[in-house]
């Protein structure tokens, strides 16, 4: 006999889709990780196709329209020099997530080959580690401005300062996750079994890695943006002339109580997209250790 509680509907589908998928579905769907989805996707859209918006050009100096206000022509007013601060504030949209992510990649790359093998190898593990300490030393400011000093203002040099601090983070945490890998009993299992180093690496003890490693990616990118746009407001960062928001608001500092937009648009753009990356680390964090959601 078929009761009404074991029957189902011809058309009645069972949820196939992985634990950690619904999870992170779920996740998604709660309203702030859904608004920061939309605000981060709607920052992706701007860095894409800001030069087909029709905005100004943002190297454009044009003398008679310094300080401008808010107007139908200039929608966030200019600065000092006459450009358009909605085109740069645009533009800097571009600038801020090429270095966030160019910096998270690295970061993650660098630090998962260097924290492999320091807790893979204990002899590799007392040298890497211990350079590792001396760099975490380092205040990523001070890097910054003595890069500075010698090769110069631009991209790479900001990319070396905002990488070089995170690179030991990375490695810290994925050694970690190694020297507790190498004591599960499959892990020894393999071993004992002569399986080749780098398939025990590959299958076993790597892929175990990625969801810490994809959290902390998100939390390094949003300090990336965040220190790039510190270093560029204190003229340690990007040249000047580069659209950034830490550029428009180190420039707009000394008009900021004749024109406040100088500073409050490009804030603005800066804290609502760093918000929105850490919500959604926040809820990948969630979604990928189920166990840490039930104990918050």
């Amino acid at each position: 006999m078929i009761t009404a509680e074991n029957h189902e509907s011809p058309g009645s589908q069972p949820d196939a889709s992985p634990p950690l998928l619904r999870g992170f579905g779920e996740t998604l769907s709660s309203g702030p990780v859904a608004a920061a989805t939309l605000v981060l996707a709607v920052m992706i859209l701007i860095a894409i196709t800001v030069p087909f918006l029709g905005t100004l050009d943002p190297f454009r100096i044009v003398p008679g329209s310094r300080l401008a206000p808010v107007s139908s022509e200039f929608w966030f007013g200019t600065d000092a020099l006459g450009r358009d601060v909605f085109a740069r504030t645009l533009y800097g949209t571009r600038t801020s997530l090429v270095v966030g992510v160019v910096a998270a990649s690295v970061s993650i790359a660098a630090g998962l080959l260097i924290g492999v093998i320091a807790g893979y190898f204990r002899l590799a593990d007392a040298i890497i580690m211990r350079f590792m300490d001396g760099l975490m030393a380092i205040p990523g400011i001070v890097l910054a401005v003595a890069l500075v000093s010698i090769a110069g203002a631009s991209l790479a040099t900001v990319l070396v300062a905002i990488v070089v601090p995170e690179i030991p983070r990375v490695v810290r945490l994925v050694r970690g996750v190694i020297l507790n890998l190498r004591n599960e009993p499959y892990v020894e299992a393999a071993i004992s079994l002569g399986t080749p180093l780098p398939k025990l690496l590959f299958r076993h003890l790597i892929p175990n890695t990625m969801a810490p490693l994809i959290v902390q990616g998100s939390f390094i990118l949003a300090s990336a943006i965040l220190t790039e746009a510190a270093l560029s407001f204190l003229g340690v960062g990007l040249p000047p002339e580069v659209p950034s928001w830490g550029n428009i608001m180190s420039e707009g500092r000394r008009y900021f109580q004749l024109l406040p937009g100088l500073i409050f648009f490009p804030g603005v753009f800066l804290a609502i997209t760093v918000l929105s990356v850490n919500i959604l680390g926040d809820a990948l964090r969630d979604a990928l250790d189920p166990k840490l959601a039930r104990k918050i």
